[in-house]
């Protein structure tokens, strides 16, 4: 995959594209929906598939002191975009100037004049210009003046209700990575380069691979069972484990952060990134009055994971 990442310096032959616009955050199952869509057109055009998205998130931009609510940072946006198949990421950067433009002034500047589109697909809700002024019929009108075409994609629901990053965070929040998974159309990962800890895991008999998830949503604090991907150095490759989310309270409070024990796996994973899959949620997060009901209790959920990943 192509990523550009600088608006104000693209090469001729990364001009053309038939692009998604969105955030993109979490990539679910509605953005799939309009990439698909985009995928469609640029076969019948003959042109790259490509997706345009923006980094640091603009509500990020707009509210720095804001709660945390990603559900995935930019590296783990990319690579799931690069799993759905597209073949030129445009990821400009949000800023004062992108955040002043208006909505014709975006078309007309960065759609037109930089990118060069060929076609632009965005979901039905999409708004985008200074003041989220611009909408998507907007967008088809401009696009017919600038001689470049504009599909709306309608809003993907579910039973229960519509698609969107705002039920998949509250099904996180409460322990559910199921639902969230069936509205994602993928199961939710969290990705981080593997970091030293305190060595407590190793202690324990459990030595796990610790990612940090500062800045991103937080699921229900407890302990899950996984599908682990560690992306590259020596032991690339598909795991199973037990992964515990939370501020370990039996050792005093901490900065949350992810742990995840590998089932059957021997080796160091210390600056590799991992992608860890919320499969299932196994129990809360507790609070121990000894070590040694803490080490029978991650027997038991190591045990309980590996019967849940059986399949996986």
């Amino acid at each position: 995959m192509d990523i550009i990442r600088d608006s104000l310096f693209i090469a001729p032959d990364q001009r053309g594209a038939v692009v998604a616009i969105g955030n993109f955050d979490g990539v679910h199952a509605g953005h799939s929906a309009v990439i698909d869509h985009a995928r469609r057109i640029a076969a019948q055009l003959g042109a790259p598939l490509g997706v345009l998205t923006f980094e640091p998130h603009p509500r990020q931009f707009f509210a720095p002191d804001g709660p945390d609510f990603r559900l995935m940072d930019a590296a783990t946006r990319t690579a799931q975009l690069q799993e759905c198949g597209v073949e030129r990421l445009y990821e400009l950067p949000f800023n004062t100037v992108l955040a002043g433009l208006t909505a014709e002034e975006f078309v007309a500047q960065i759609l037109h004049d930089r990118l060069g589109v060929r076609h632009v697909v965005v979901g039905q809700d999409f708004h985008f210009g200074k003041g989220r002024t611009g909408s998507a019929e907007r967008l088809t009108a401009l696009g017919a003046e600038m001689g470049f075409g504009v599909t709306v994609a309608p809003l993907i629901a579910l039973v229960g209700g519509e698609v969107s990053s705002t039920a998949i965070r509250q099904a996180l929040a409460e322990g559910r990575p199921r639902d969230a998974a069936a509205m994602l159309g993928h199961i939710h990962r969290l990705e981080g380069i593997v970091e030293h800890g305190d060595q407590r895991g190793r202690e324990l008999g459990f030595p796990t691979a610790n990612i940090s998830i500062s800045g991103l949503h937080m699921p229900r604090f407890g302990v899950y069972a996984t599908a682990v991907i560690v992306r590259d150095g020596p032991y690339a490759g598909r795991y199973k484990g037990a992964t515990s989310i939370g501020i370990r309270p039996t050792f005093g409070v901490n900065k949350p952060n992810c742990e995840t024990f590998l089932l059957d796996f021997r080796g160091d994973l210390y600056g590799a990134r991992i992608s860890v899959g919320l499969v299932e949620y196994l129990r809360p997060e507790l609070k121990f009055d000894s070590v040694d009901a803490l080490i029978d209790t991650m027997h038991a959920d190591v045990e309980k994971a590996r019967r849940i990943l059986a399949d996986v």
